[in-house]
């Protein structure tokens, strides 16, 4: 018996497979019924939708045959993934590669084997539809195209199911998001003042260190700072002291900044407050602080993130509070959540943005993204750059090969670009088949860059593609309006002479 061997990109493949989330799955009507088909229009006892993973062969839909998963090594399907066109063993008793195979010595004790490849979006073929006889069963060419079409059904379930899937987790994770919103309502109530503060349109440092200066009153703290974590140490805001402290306690404080000495030293990964009612008697602490007097120390963490900031409230000696009272650290702790939800829901909206101005299919900045940040490139320095970009064949490619194939176009044409302009510019989606380049770079740049991604797009699909460039530049118009029109014009005007309208 001969093992298939794996593919060049067999880690890419794997990947791919592993995005379906259907290994390991129940049964599923659509995927039977298929199964079904196939054994009647090929008129076999045995059919079968397989998946090959890393070490295994796994069966979705059987019918003929129970449940059944097998090593990679006796699985016929991993040499029907070898190509994109269908894999027939006429007899499997006499062909070398599987007459000891254990389902051929014994049961199901197949004889004839037939299997075409279910190919993903992607090109990678990550498992089969197949049928499978124990005696002889010669098949016809359209006996094989039946079984490509049925695999490129099967195909078409499985994108459909993973859409499906992928529509589930985006509404989970919306609905997550609706009740962190209301955990952060129900804390706003608690501290009124700093979840207000929070909600205030002020760069969010500014109004963390200002929350701070307020539960720094409320606790009667002789010296409050928030910490916030920068590579291996920490940025210092000193957002309040309530006395003038000696020039070796500000001295003893820059030492902070490098995160790894003293209390502070100790606390990574840490997501518990530490309070300390005798600084001086904890082994890590601050000669230079001990000497200014300082007595009681407080580090409470601001939310639950990895790299959080850390709020850092002293009292010294002679302080008329003596030690951590439980209302002073419930203030304490209640802040804490309430700076880190507001963090959360911060870093929240700024994933929102940057998804409602992303493309869905391609990746790449939209059209709303492309109006907000035209102006801004036209009030640089220097000369600016716009390409309109349209795909000429899309319309050819979605009638004769279809919609997916269209789409994939898109999205191979788009990355290449991406790739091409790196750091030198941004690339939009303007809408359907249109695009934008803006850039500093020189026109025949920007016509360069397309020319190597059309050239990358033409080898995903069989009718010809290509693309039509209208460039015009910031010194010809200064609006983005007079620019956008005069750049689509040109676009047009070689569209015409290509004779593509």
């Amino acid at each position: 018996m001969i093992a298939a061997p794996s593919s060049s990109d067999e880690a890419a493949r794997l990947l791919d497979l592993a995005r379906y989330h259907v290994l390991d799955t129940e049964q599923e009507e659509p995927f039977n019924r298929i199964a079904r088909l196939a054994a009647r229009l090929l008129r076999t006892p045995v059919a079968m939708i397989n998946f090959v993973d890393q070490h295994r062969q796994w069966g979705k839909a059987l019918v003929g045959l129970p449940a059944l998963e097998s090593p990679r090594s006796q699985s016929f399907c991993a040499c029907t993934i070898g190509s994109g066109a269908p894999f027939v063993v006429e007899n499997a008793t006499t062909d070398p590669r599987f007459r000891d195979n254990p389902l051929v010595t014994g049961a199901p004790h197949l004889h004839m084997y037939a299997g075409a490849p279910l190919t993903t979006p992607a090109g990678h073929r990550i498992g089969t539809l197949c049928v499978a006889h124990n005696r002889p069963h010669p098949l016809s060419s359209e006996d094989l195209q039946s079984l490509q079409d049925l695999a490129a059904l099967a195909m078409q379930e499985l994108e459909l199911r993973r859409g499906l899937l992928d529509a589930a987790r985006a509404t989970d994770a919306q609905r997550r998001q609706v009740e962190e919103l209301r955990q952060i309502l129900a804390h706003s109530r608690v501290v009124e003042g700093v979840s207000s503060l929070m909600d205030l349109d002020l760069p969010f440092e500014d109004a963390l260190t200002t929350a701070a200066s307020l539960v720094s009153d409320a606790i009667e703290a002789d010296f409050t700072a928030v910490l916030i974590r920068r590579g291996p140490g920490y940025d210092v805001k000193i957002p309040r002291a309530a006395r003038e402290l000696p020039a070796d306690m500000e001295a003893a404080a820059a030492s902070l900044l490098e995160g790894t000495s003293g209390v502070l030293g100790t606390l990574s990964g840490r997501s518990a407050p530490l309070y300390l009612e005798d600084y001086a008697a904890h082994p890590q602490a601050v000669p230079a602080l001990i000497a200014a007097g300082v007595q009681q120390v407080a580090y409470v963490p601001l939310g639950t993130e990895e790299g959080r900031p850390i709020m850092l409230v002293m009292r010294v000696r002679d302080a008329e509070v003596d030690g951590w009272r439980a209302q002073d650290r419930a203030l304490l702790e209640v802040a804490g959540r309430t700076v880190g939800h507001a963090m959360r829901r911060h870093a929240a909206l700024d994933r929102a943005k940057g998804e409602a101005r992303a493309d869905g299919l391609t990746g790449v900045f939209n059209r709303r993204a492309f109006d907000e940040d035209v102006a801004g490139a036209l009030s640089e320095v220097g000369v600016t750059q716009l390409a309109v970009i349209d795909i000429d064949g899309l319309k050819r490619v979605n009638d004769t090969e279809g919609h997916a194939q269209g789409d994939k176009v898109l999205r191979v044409l788009a990355q290449a670009l991406k790739a091409e302009i790196g750091t030198r510019g941004q690339l939009y989606r303007l809408g359907g088949d249109e695009f934008a380049v803006i850039s500093a770079e020189q026109a025949d740049v920007l016509l360069a860059w397309v020319d190597i991604a059309t050239r990358a797009a033409r080898h995903t699909v069989l009718a010809p593609v290509g693309a039509s460039v209208g460039v015009a530049s910031s010194v010809e118009a200064g609006q983005a309006d007079t620019l956008l029109r005069l750049a689509d014009s040109r676009m047009y005007e070689m569209k015409r002479r290509r004779g593509d309208l």
